[in-house]
């Protein structure tokens, strides 16, 4: 699951908070690989600033499923202080952990911590990291950036200091790309990082998985695209009626009515998913047929297999987590489904 999360503005942080840590353990009980969380400081819909949080309160209650964040913003963060936070819950989550990375791509997250300009932004995730890797090695080292500062002291005869080496001595790194030709997914081709695509039509699946790979290829490193992940929306019901019922009537179409239609259609991406198409006339019944995964196990597995067939395929599906709060069963209905009854039919 990727909880962005889209949560209705009017949610308060506690709905959106509990919601959260109960999708995780939701998730976890019905088989669930992983979970991604979101990192937003302004948006009103992804109401998430915390995404470590999330996964402090869900380590607890839940056994199995890698607990990821979707992504930390590095050029908003001091890269020394999220890098040992980071490697504690590595720990903490005894090693059901991903470390998602991100820019920032939205101008007011930016604003709030001062930046006017973001044509820095790759700059700053790259000096980050680097400063983060040393911190991951727990030696002594000083560090004076064009961006950030940062060290780890020299050893004290008095004083031991923690070391801060993560769970298993490494920290795995994924990247989401969502434009086409994403700089991201060819900065995580070269770092020999994860690749998520983040759906924005099947051509631009085919598209993230060719430039993520051909920068990897060009670095050394070999990819495959088992680890490749892809985001899609997807509603699974007993049957396509009921299906449709609960992605036209729930959350899932509120979200795309009322916040990403109107973002999509914006920035050119709608056009990108839907060719050919007048962006205009795009509405529900579109959506459901086109954009989204919806149906019984059967059309979703169905679907789902033929649009791996015409991108070349990716190893794991990531559900988007949608606003079912006033009646979740249906929504929880449709997890199970996903991995009961989709995935073998898919294995």
């Amino acid at each position: 699951m990727f909880q962005t999360p889209f949560m209705r503005p009017e949610r308060t942080p506690r709905q959106v908070f509990d919601f959260a840590v109960d999708q995780a353990i939701e998730c976890d009980r019905v088989g669930f690989t992983e979970y991604w969380i979101g990192e937003h400081a302004t948006m009103s819909w992804e109401s998430i600033t915390n995404p470590e949080l999330i996964i402090a309160a869900s380590a607890r209650e839940t056994q199995n499923i890698k607990l990821c964040p979707g992504a930390h913003l590095l050029p908003y963060h001091n890269p020394a202080t999220l890098a040992a936070q980071v490697s504690w819950l590595t720990h903490v989550t005894e090693g059901r952990y991903i470390l998602g990375i991100g820019s920032g791509g939205y101008p007011s997250d930016a604003a709030l911590r001062g930046l006017k300009d973001m044509s820095t932004n790759h700059k700053r995730t790259t000096e980050a990291l680097e400063i983060m890797q040393k911190v991951w090695e727990s030696k002594p080292f000083h560090f004076e950036g064009e961006f950030f500062s940062a060290g780890y002291p020299e050893a004290d005869e008095h004083h031991e200091y923690r070391s801060t080496v993560p769970y298993g001595g490494k920290v795995e790194i994924g990247l989401a790309g969502l434009s086409p030709n994403s700089p991201s997914l060819s900065f995580a081709g070269r770092n020999g990082y994860n690749a998520l695509s983040v759906y924005a039509g099947e051509a631009a699946i085919s598209n993230h998985w060719n430039v993520y790979e051909q920068a990897a290829n060009e670095a050394g490193h070999t990819v495959d695209r088992k680890n490749f992940r892809v985001v899609r929306d997807v509603i699974v019901a007993d049957t396509d009626a009921d299906a449709r019922k609960l992605a036209i009537e729930g959350g899932i179409a509120k979200a795309w009515m009322e916040y990403l239609l109107p973002v999509y259609r914006q920035v050119g991406l709608l056009q990108a998913m839907l060719p050919g198409m007048d962006v205009a006339d795009v509405d529900l019944d579109t959506l459901v047929e086109k954009v989204w995964i919806v149906g019984s196990p059967d059309t979703v597995a169905e679907k789902l297999a033929a649009s791996c067939e015409k991108t070349g395929g990716w190893g794991t599906t990531m559900v988007y987590g949608h606003d079912y709060l006033d009646d979740i069963k249906p929504w929880n209905y449709s997890l199970q489904l996903l991995t009961e009854e989709v995935a073998p039919k898919l294995a």
